[in-house]
C-alpha cells in the first residue's frame, strides 16, 4: 500500500499530484482544513465531515484514498469508513422497533437504537421465541393456520439427533407467494413491484410492473400449472436468467403449491441433468437463448440435452421462439393460454405445513456430487426478515442485487424486496458494463447489492463515472472476500453510503454474519452476528472462546436459526453439519469454517 499523509500535513500539492487541478486543490485543501480545525485529523467524525461535505465520485480515488488513509494513518486496525446518525437510526425497521420497545426488551438499561444495538443483538439470540414472533409481527406475516409456538427445543438425546435445530412454528401452515403478494400498509395495488430493463435498451425508459399486474401475471401462470395434472409439492424446475418472468414464475409455483427447483442458467448440460435427477423435476422453465450483447447463447438446447422432463419454453426477445420445441414441450404462450379463461381471477394461494419444502437449491458442486438443499416455506421468511433487519428494506425501497435463481440470492432478493414493501430491480444482461450502472441510476436503486468481483471490475473500467447514484442508502456485498480499497471506491460512488458485508450460506436461507445501520462500519468486514444468530469461536480444546477475546478457531453456530435447512435430499443433513462437533450446553454446534479474529 502506498504511504499517506497525516491530513494535517497533505499540502495543495499533494492534492495536485493525484490529478486535480491546483485551482481546485486549493479549495478542497480549504475545505480539509475547516475540518481538520473543528474535529482534529484523525478521528471517525473527520472522516464523516471529509466524505460527506468534501469528496464526490467524480474526484480521483487516489484523492479518497489519500483523505481516508490519512486521516486514520494513526488511529490503528479497523478505522470507521461510515458512522450511523442516531435520528436516521431511529427511522430504520429495527431503530424504529427499538424506540417502541426497547425498554420492554432490554429493561431500564435501554439507551437509543445505536448505543443498545449490540444488547439487542444478545437479547435477539437468546431469546428467540419472543424474537421471532415479534419480527413476524413486525412484517405482517400472516398465517391459515398460526402455530403452536414459535420454537420447539426438545433436549432429548433422539430429539437432538432427528432435530438439532429444533421445530420452528410448529403446526403453522402457510405459503410465503401469498405474503409477497397480499395488500395492507406496506403496499397498495398501483405500487410497483418489479422494476427492469434489458441489456442494450439503455436509452429508453425503465419498464415497470405494478403490484395490480403482478398479481395478474402469477395468478395465471398459477392456473396453467394446475393445468399440467401435477401432484401438488412435485418439483418445477427454473432454468433462466433472472428476469421478471422468471419472477413471475417463481412465485406461481410456491403460489400454487409446488415446490421450485432452483438451476443456474450457466450450467452444462450435464450439471442440469444431475439436479433434475436429485431433485426428481416433473417439468422446468426455461428461455431459448441467452442474449449477451450481440451474443446469442443456447440455453433451450442444454435442456434438452439434459435430457429434461416437460419444458415450458419463454422467448428472450418479442413474442417468437428462436428454436423448434421438442415433442410435447410448450411454448410460453401456449402455456399461458391454457389458463386464459382465469386472467384477472385471483388463484387462491396453497396453504402448506411449515416444514413443506419451498425451494431446492443446490451447492456449487466444486468437490463432487452438489448436496441438494431443501428450504422449507419458513426459509423465505428469514429471507425476509434480513431484508427487514439488516438491508433495512421497507415500503418503496428499490432493491438490485445482480444474481440468478439458481443461487440461493435469487429467491433471496425475491423474498427481501416483495415481503416488505419494495421493487425488485433487474438488469436482463451483465452487470458489468456502463448499461447496469445507468440502470442503477434510472431505476433510482435504494439498496444495491454486489459481489466484490463486480466492484472490481466497475473500478478497473471506471464504468460508473457519470451516473448518478444518489439515491443509494446502503450496499451489500456477499459471495466472496472484500477488498478494502475496492470497497471504499464502491462507498464513494454514493455519497459513502455503508457497506453491509452478509455471510450466511444456502442452507441458512440468509446471513449469520452482516453489518447493520446501527452500527458503525468498517472496510470490508462485519459488525454484528445476524439477529437472531449467536456464534463461537472454538479453540483447539472445542470450547468457546470468550467474546471479545482475539482469537482463532473454527466458526460454529449455535444451530436454532430460524429457516435453516433440516434435511438434505442426497446425504445425511446430521453427518455433514454437526457430526463430530462438540456441544455446548447441552447443544451440538454447527460447523461453518476457519476463522481468525
Amino acid at each position: 500500500m502506498a504511504t499517506y499523509k497525516t491530513l494535517d500535513t497533505v499540502q495543495v500539492s499533494d492534492i495536485v499530484n493525484v490529478g486535480i487541478s491546483p485551482e481546485t486543490a486549493a479549495q478542497l485543501h480549504k475545505k480539509v482544513d475547516e475540518i481538520i480545525k473543528k474535529y482534529g485529523s484523525g478521528c471517525p467524525e473527520t472522516w464523516k465531515e471529509i466524505s460527506t461535505r468534501v469528496l464526490n465520485p467524480d474526484l480521483p480515488f487516489g484523492f479518497h484514498q489519500m483523505m481516508f488513509y490519512g486521516c486514520y494513518k494513526e488511529f490503528g486496525p479497523d478505522p470507521i469508513a461510515w458512522l450511523p446518525d442516531l435520528e436516521a437510526a431511529k427511522l430504520t425497521n429495527i431503530g424504529n422497533l427499538l424506540e417502541r420497545r426497547g425498554k420492554e426488551f432490554l429493561g431500564p438499561s435501554y439507551k437509543d437504537p445505536i448505543s443498545s444495538y449490540s444488547a439487542f443483538q444478545e437479547f435477539s439470540a437468546s431469546n428467540l421465541e419472543v424474537f421471532w414472533k415479534t419480527i413476524l409481527d413486525e412484517m405482517n406475516i400472516s398465517f391459515s393456520v398460526p402455530p403452536k409456538r414459535i420454537l420447539v427445543d426438545d433436549p432429548s438425546q433422539e430429539s437432538q439427533l432427528s432435530h438439532p435445530g429444533g421445530q420452528w412454528l410448529p403446526g403453522a401452515y402457510v405459503n410465503p407467494a401469498r405474503d409477497c403478494l397480499s395488500l395492507g400498509s406496506k403496499r397498495n395495488l398501483n405500487d410497483v413491484a418489479v422494476i427492469w430493463r434489458d441489456e442494450g435498451s439503455d436509452q429508453i425508459p425503465v419498464k415497470r410492473m405494478t403490484v395490480r399486474k403482478l398479481r395478474s401475471e402469477v395468478w395465471l401462470a398459477a392456473y396453467a400449472l394446475d393445468t399440467l395434472g401435477l401432484d401438488k409439492g412435485s418439483a418445477i424446475a427454473i432454468d433462466m436468467p433472472m428476469d421478471v418472468n422468471s419472477v413471475v414464475i417463481y412465485l406461481a409455483i410456491v403460489l400454487a403449491g409446488y415446490v421450485v427447483v432452483s438451476i443456474a442458467d450457466s450450467f452444462a448440460p450435464n450439471e442440469i441433468s444431475t439436479r433434475l435427477v436429485l431433485s426428481k423435476v416433473k417439468a422446468i422453465f426455461t428461455q431459448d437463448v441467452i442474449i449477451r450483447g450481440n451474443r446469442s447463447l443456447p440455453l433451450y438446447s442444454r435442456v434438452v440435452d439434459a435430457r429434461s422432463p416437460l419444458a415450458i419454453v419463454i422467448p428472450a426477445r418479442h413474442s417468437c421462439l428462436s428454436t423448434t420445441l421438442r415433442e410435447g414441450d410448450i411454448s410460453w404462450h401456449d402455456f399461458l393460454d391454457r389458463a386464459k379463461n382465469y386472467r384477472n381471477v385471483e388463484f387462491v394461494a396453497v396453504e402448506r405445513p411449515i416444514e413443506a419444502f419451498s425451494n431446492i437449491l443446490f451447492s456449487s458442486g466444486t468437490t463432487g456430487e452438489p448436496k441438494a438443499i431443501p428450504w422449507t416455506l419458513a426459509t423465505p421468511y428469514k429471507a425476509g426478515a434480513d431484508g427487514w433487519c439488516h438491508m433495512d428494506v421497507h415500503k418503496g425501497d428499490i432493491v438490485a442485487w445482480p444474481t440468478n435463481l439458481g443461487w440461493m440470492m435469487g429467491p433471496w432478493l425475491i423474498y427481501a424486496s416483495l415481503l416488505n414493501g419494495g421493487s425488485v430491480a433487474l438488469y436482463n444482461g451483465s452487470p458489468l458494463g456502463v448499461g447496469f450502472a445507468k440502470f442503477v441510476q434510472d431505476a433510482k436503486v435504494t439498496m444495491l447489492g454486489v459481489i466484490p468481483s463486480i466492484v472490481r471490475t466497475w473500478k478497473t473500467k471506471n464504468c460508473t463515472a457519470g451516473y448518478d447514484w444518489s439515491t443509494i442508502r446502503s450496499f451489500g456485498s456477499t459471495g466472496e472476500a472484500s477488498n478494502a480499497d475496492e470497497c471504499l471506491w464502491l462507498m464513494g460512488r454514493a455519497e459513502y453510503k455503508p457497506v453491509m458485508e452478509y455471510c450466511g450460506g444456502t442452507e441458512i436461507g440468509g446471513g449469520f454474519i452482516t453489518g447493520s445501520l446501527l452500527q458503525p462500519q468498517s472496510l470490508s468486514a462485519f459488525s454484528t452476528p445476524s439477529l437472531g444468530c449467536q456464534l463461537f469461536i472454538l479453540g483447539k480444546d472445542g470450547i468457546p472462546i470468550p467474546p471479545n477475546v482475539p482469537g482463532v478457531g473454527e466458526l460454529a453456530l449455535n444451530p436454532l436459526m430460524f429457516g435453516a435447512s433440516s434435511t438434505l435430499l442426497n446425504a445425511n443433513h446430521y453427518d455433514v453439519y454437526f457430526k463430530g462437533m462438540p456441544s455446548w450446553n447441552g447443544k451440538v454446534s454447527e460447523i461453518v469454517f476457519f476463522l481468525g479474529i
